[in-house]
């Protein structure tokens, strides 16, 4: 990989990661449409690793208040509203986790098409646009039943179809649900933690047994760029959500596949 391909890849991981519009989707049409040769397992792993730094370095403070709650509700059998949100990252994240140890191969061998990346990029792109419309939006991420947590995960396992996008199924079903924009945007985002580094621990599991040569260099520049980049993501998402609305991203996601459907079709 050159530096180019490196610098590339790097930001469109970290760019689209946690934006509505898919990242696997992204990673798998860059090399198609510029006729790069793969990245490869290694570099999937480092980017992976930078988004990850980068979501918990951004909620660093939050995650401390969790963690700190959830054993205290081991302990005294008793939930506060942190560690309450807590054991529903954890839940949020069970039907994705099975999900993607029952169908990874399947979807890795058959749904990583263009055209499939193409249709689900449009679908779940208009359903954005309806939950954003029509969504209440009146509860926060601390307001939510045990039911609105496992509908956000079962949505979240939908995201192991390329172009379905994991930050916006899970926007899209907070929405749904009554979440205001932030809080369905946060909650995305914790939810986001484990399965990626779910993701990242079977993609390590792969690397090993592919035994491919590693060029740290590259790795390394992958994981500083792709966590800077994932980190400016967040904050300016966050501070411009309310006021920009879902809006930019569901025209992105029309012309996106309407750009593949024209390559494609």
């Amino acid at each position: 990989m050159d530096l180019i391909q490196i610098t590339v890849l790097a930001l469109v991981q970290g760019l689209t990661e946690f934006l509505p519009i898919s990242s696997s989707a992204h990673l798998i049409l860059v090399p198609v449409l510029t006729h790069w040769q793969d990245q490869g397992l290694a570099f999937d792993v480092a980017v992976h690793v930078g988004t990850l730094l980068a979501v918990v370095g951004y909620f660093r403070h939050e995650l401390g208040r969790m963690i700190v709650a959830w054993f205290d509700s081991l302990r005294r059998r008793r939930l506060s509203p942190d560690g309450r949100l807590a054991w529903g990252v954890l839940l949020g994240t069970i039907p994705a986790g099975l999900a993607g140890l029952a169908f990874k191969d399947f979807i890795e061998t058959s749904l990583r098409s263009p055209l499939v990346i193409a249709t689900t990029t449009v679908v779940f792109g208009l359903l954005l646009g309806v939950a954003d419309r029509w969504g209440r939006r009146r509860r926060g991420e601390y307001d939510m039943a045990w039911r609105d947590v496992l509908l956000i995960g079962a949505a979240q396992a939908l995201a192991l179809v390329p172009g379905t996008s994991r930050s916006g199924i899970t926007m899209t079903a907070g929405l749904f649900l009554g979440l205001t924009r932030e809080a369905a945007a946060r909650f995305s985002f914790l939810l986001s933690i484990p399965i990626i580094a779910l993701a990242g621990g079977l993609l390590t599991l792969d690397l090993v047994a592919a035994a491919e040569p590693v060029d740290w260099a590259a790795l390394g520049l992958g994981v500083a760029l792709s966590a800077l980049a994932a980190y400016t993501c967040i904050y300016l998402f966050l501070k411009l959500l309310e006021r920009m609305g879902m809006l930019p991203f569901v025209v992105y996601r029309l012309l996106l596949g309407a750009l593949l459907f024209a390559l494609f079709l």
